[in-house]
């Protein structure tokens, strides 16, 4: 089963699990790293997750897979919280990140400046940041790296 699948699957196996807890699925990936195969799931909610909700849809989730044994290979399974300062990467972290403060550095100068924090208002194309100087639109193609970040 290919990295896509196998992550596709695991976001149908967990969604209710998810749902169920009042928790919310931030990202999925399904990756081999130094020859071992890691299934990494990153949970969140409002106030953030801890290592008890982690663990207990950890359990829930690993019964599933165990059930339905789609991993043909061996694999390890993680669960945890985003990170306080997460890189946002996919559609599903951006719309995550919505309503959250966001850093975000671009490859070029837009109105005098590479770099932006503030309230992630619309996690689209292009990004709407609300900051201290007003609301600034950044066009997808023109970030370098946007994370959360942790208000200073």
């Amino acid at each position: 089963m290919n990295r896509e699948a196998v992550e596709t699957l695991t976001e149908r196996l967990v969604l209710p699990i998810l749902a169920r807890m009042g928790l919310e699925l931030v990202h999925i990936e399904f990756v081999k790293e130094s020859g071992a195969r890691f299934l990494r799931v990153y949970i969140d909610k409002p106030g953030g997750v801890g290592i008890e909700e982690c663990s207990k849809v950890s359990e829930a989730l690993g019964r599933v897979l165990d059930q339905e044994d789609p991993i043909p290979d061996s694999y390890v399974l993680e669960v945890s919280s985003p990170g306080a300062e997460r890189v946002l990467k996919t559609e599903r972290e951006f719309s995550w990140a919505e309503g959250k403060i966001v850093r975000v550095e671009t490859r070029t100068p837009l109105e005098g400046t590479t770099v932006f924090q503030g309230m992630l208002r619309s996690g689209g194309d292009p990004l709407v940041l609300e900051t201290d100087m007003g609301t600034v639109e950044i066009p997808r193609s023109a970030v370098k790296i946007a994370r959360r970040a942790l208000v200073r």
